[in-house]
């Protein structure tokens, strides 16, 4: 920003005071376009019911940017600046109130819109005192001692206006047209016979410029939010970010039941994968899958299923635990394999495979990076969670026995921000 210099026992200058002021107002748009850009942007101006309920409804204080030139009218001796662009900020410090009519033929509603503008106008005019150089006891009255008033404020604020539709039958009217170099804000439907305003007539237009984030609520890093998947979805990317780390598991594959005088072996973990997103739009929706885990074999002859992938859209994914090609319903005592892999992340790694059933017991379950391993029992235990094998089933300390086999985990995926 510019700043004047100033000097002891100089004669002070009207332009010094009026270089700081535009030097100001230019550093300040400079900067609200850097975070803002060159769009009309507007925060604040809640439109609100009366309390208790009226016809009439109040905009709250707020402020709205819009492209304009630097001056363009001269301002108090400092001559108009009409070529260089500048985004200027308009400020409402008060509220404005609208007093809405509702239609006098039954059976009709009619729409009004509340519309904004950004407006620099000058005003608080005032007779200033002026140096009177034959008396300087006895100042001038205005600009030579014209006793003219002058303005003194150029203003820079937001002009709100309510412009009323046309009465139609009710589900038939329409909202009117927001005029030229003017911004919709709101619209508000009112009814035959009503004779007070709620807060469910007043409807936010999808096209109002308003400010739906704050520079705490972005993220140039994580740790400000985070959402976990344990089954298939959608991830809206929140206000304010861009950047995400998604993690994911694949699920755990199932294992086989045993049968006489054959162990099973454990099911293999899903794989893993974790990656940076960047270039994401708030408001993007990403689908997510969440594989599941396995279903595990039977004694009546179910065979086992292998885990399912865990996806985040094309970004990454993670494959889940694979069946050994060797096991089978009749001879299930070869451990799962291959475990499952980790796709397309920026860290990929490999689930483990489950072990061998041997003798009467049954293959340990495989694990998932980050998870554990299951340890065998007479029947097929369960993976762990996220993405782990289930363990094989035994045969019974005679090992004639055959019991059931189990599930593998279900896949995880986390999303950080």
């Amino acid at each position: 920003m510019d700043r004047n210099i100033v000097y002891p026992f100089s004669i002070p200058l009207d332009t010094d005071i009026l270089n700081i002021n535009r030097n100001v107002m230019i550093s300040i748009g400079y900067l609200a376009q850097a975070l803002l850009g060159k769009n009309t942007v507007a925060d604040g101006f809640a439109c609100l019911p009366t309390f208790p309920s009226t016809m009439t409804v109040t905009v709250g204080p707020g402020c709205m940017t819009a492209m304009a030139v630097v001056d363009s009218s001269p301002y108090g001796s400092l001559s108009a600046d009409t070529v260089d662009p500048l985004l200027k900020i308009g400020v409402n410090l008060e509220a404005t109130s609208f007093s809405l009519t509702a239609p006098t033929v039954s059976g009709q509603s009619i729409s009004y819109l509340i519309e904004a503008a950004y407006q620099e106008v000058d005003g608080n005019p005032t007779v200033l005192a002026y140096y009177n150089t034959s008396n300087p006891n006895s100042p001038f009255s205005g600009p030579n001692n014209s006793g003219a008033a002058q303005n003194t404020v150029r203003y820079q604020n937001v002009q709100l206006r309510l412009k009323a539709g046309i009465p139609a039958a009710t589900g038939s009217q329409v909202i009117p047209a927001v005029d030229g170099s003017w911004v919709g804000l709101y619209a508000i439907t009112v009814a035959y016979g009503q004779t007070s305003v709620g807060s469910s007539s007043i409807l936010t237009l999808p096209s109002a410029p308003f400010l739906v984030w704050k520079l705490p609520s972005l993220c140039p890093g994580f740790a400000s939010g985070v959402q976990n998947f344990t089954s298939s979805g959608t991830f809206v990317v929140p206000s304010g970010v861009s950047q995400i780390e998604v993690e994911l598991w694949g699920g755990g594959s199932g294992s086989y039941a045993s049968v006489a005088g054959l162990p099973s072996g454990g099911g293999s973990g899903g794989g893993y994968a974790r990656k940076r997103i960047t270039g994401l739009l708030p408001g993007q929706q990403i689908a997510v899958s969440v594989g599941s885990g396995g279903a595990g074999g039977t004694v009546a002859g179910a065979p086992a299923e292998p885990g399912g992938t865990s996806s985040f859209a094309t970004y990454a994914s993670a494959t889940g635990g694979s069946l050994n090609y060797l096991a089978t319903v009749s001879s299930p005592q070869n451990g799962a394999t291959p475990a499952g892999v980790g796709v397309g992340g920026d860290a990929n790694f490999n689930g483990s495979v489950g072990q061998a059933g041997i003798l009467t017991q049954g293959g340990m379950g495989g694990a998932a990076p980050m998870g554990g391993a299951q340890n065998s029992g007479t029947t097929g235990n369960p993976g762990l969670f996220p993405g782990g094998g289930a363990s094989g089933a035994g045969t019974g300390p005679t090992g004639t026995y055959p019991y059931n086999g189990a599930a593998g985990a279900g896949g995880f995926v986390i999303v950080r921000w």
